[in-house]
């Protein structure tokens, strides 16, 4: 409470607050406080840092100027204000509310999958599962995940999941069943906002119970992949009508992603704003630093602002996300991206597979990875990569990106056609999207479809009025001189002067 009001906050500083505010005076150890706020989690010493940091930016200082919350070199911290009881209900009910909508990151569950099948065997497919699937989410370091032996305390019940929630501290739940008949097997799998009651995403998965251990293998990569996106989109919702005084650094990166994905000049703009937003609030926040070096390479790459500006900042930006958390794999990934539209192929990739093997279920660090292949002019290889990409998850808000890097794959490989049916896709999920009308420009030139390359080029100088055969041999990511000569000769067919 604050003059009387009560102040939201994240559910992990509201439980440290507890163990504080239960022992005035006292130090508690780095560790107590840990077992306190993550309940069995396994989290490194840097998120207790953090989340202390944020008790203390909502507490102020106290009457006499010093902070409320000392630290203890080495050994862990101490509340020193005194403390009142409060046993008013309603006030604590009021906060209480609050607790799973504050914007800390998100926090996750993931339940027993329950045996619908009638043999013994599928409840030890479906646990091997699930703890399959709990090792993959931990992997994302900007999620909470509760550890197996917290959430197998539910096998056998059917619990709500607002009381999972509760008992959990979690914002989200995944849930599941498995269900064999013949040599059949169905997973069914969903994941529910535990705030609202709402689902935010489900799936089914229908395979031959051939080899169970490549069908459990498949099926935990493809949940794994497809939840991250799903959960940035709901964060995104979950702040989208928030005042501005009420958000957070996360909520503002939240804001920012689906901006980024529209490739569009207006939106990235807003994205920028909102990551200088998240960076104003907490400077090292490594996340918020890798996006704006997407969204700095991206405006260079599209020709919105000057090149060497562009990949000046955007590079700076990469190195720094990177120096403050080499285990994100979102760094590493725009870092390479950087290095892919910069014409440093080899540096590329060596960072997008440094992002893959942090997360080997992440999907657009394959995608990009393809991407990069492509540019090197390896194009066989890049489509490899975009096929594992579409594999792990095939319905994510990167769709326009994954048709546009396979056109370009096909362009270098000399598939033209193939390359004008994937850029048109590109461009009709996103027609801002000024890269793909480049590209399709140039490989219909190179067909002799002058309808189709007259009009992409329009629209692509529409969007880039500098589009020039010199900005193509300056600034275009093909690192060889004989495919950027074959793109300038499309683009030429399609007029460009």
């Amino acid at each position: 409470m604050r003059h009387g009001e009560p102040v939201p906050i994240g559910y992990r500083a509201f439980l440290l607050l507890k163990a504080l505010l239960s022992r005035p005076g006292e130090v508690l150890t780095k560790s107590a406080l840990i077992d306190a706020a993550w309940q069995g989690s396994a989290v490194e010493e840097t998120n207790l840092s953090v989340q202390i940091a944020s008790l203390r930016k909502h507490l102020g200082t106290s009457p006499d100027g010093s902070e409320w919350i000392t630290t203890i070199p080495r050994v862990g911290y101490r509340f020193v204000g005194s403390v009142e009881g409060n046993t008013d209900i309603e006030r604590r009910n009021a906060v209480a509310s609050s607790i799973m909508e504050a914007g800390n990151g998100p926090s996750l569950a993931v339940l027993p999958f329950v045996n619908l099948s009638d043999d013994r065997e599928q409840e030890y497919f479906a646990d091997g599962m699930v703890e399959d699937i709990i090792a993959g989410l931990s992997r994302l370091r900007w999620l909470s995940v509760i550890a197996r032996n917290s959430t197998f305390t539910y096998k056998g019940d059917t619990p709500d999941v607002r009381q999972v929630a509760a008992d959990l501290g979690v914002r989200y739940v995944l849930e599941g069943s498995v269900r064999k008949a013949g040599d059949r097997l169905r997973v069914s799998s969903q994941l529910i906002d535990a705030s609202t009651g709402t689902h935010v995403w489900a799936d089914r998965y229908d395979r031959a119970a051939t080899d169970i251990f490549a069908v459990q293998d498949e099926i935990t990569e493809n949940v794994v992949a497809s939840i991250e996106p799903q959960l940035y989109a709901a964060e995104n919702r979950r702040f989208q009508n928030k005042p501005p005084e009420s958000i957070d650094a996360w909520a503002y990166v939240m804001r920012a992603m689906p901006q980024l994905w529209t490739w569009g000049e207006r939106e990235i703009e807003t994205a920028l704003t909102n990551l200088k937003q998240a960076i104003a609030i907490d400077p090292d926040y490594a996340r918020a630093r890798s996006l704006l070096a997407w969204a700095y390479i991206t405006g260079a790459h599209m020709g919105w602002v000057p090149h060497a500006d562009g990949v000046g900042l955007a590079l700076e930006s990469a190195r720094r996300s990177v120096e403050r958390d080499g285990e994100d794999p979102w760094g590493h990934l725009a870092l390479g991206f950087v290095h892919m539209l910069s014409r440093r192929s080899r540096a590329a990739v060596n960072e997008l597979e440094e992002a893959v093997w942090l997360n080997p279920n992440f999907a657009l660090g394959y995608l990009v990875l393809g991407a990069a292949h492509g540019f090197a002019g390896a194009g066989d290889e890049g489509l490899q990569h975009l096929a594992k990409a579409m594999r792990l998850s095939p319905r994510d808000p990167h769709q326009s990106l994954h048709q546009s890097a396979s056109a370009l794959c096909y362009f270098v490989t000399g598939r033209y056609e193939k390359s004008i049916v994937q850029n048109r896709r590109a461009v009709q999920l996103r027609p801002r999207f000024t890269s793909a009308w480049r590209t399709l420009a140039a490989a219909a030139g190179k067909t002799g479809d002058a309808d189709t390359a007259t009009a992409a080029l329009a629209e692509a100088k529409r969007l880039q009025p500098e589009l020039s055969a010199d900005w193509v041999e300056k600034y275009h990511p093909l690192v060889r001189p004989e495919d950027r000569a074959i793109y300038i000769e499309g683009l030429r067919k399609a007029g460009l002067g």
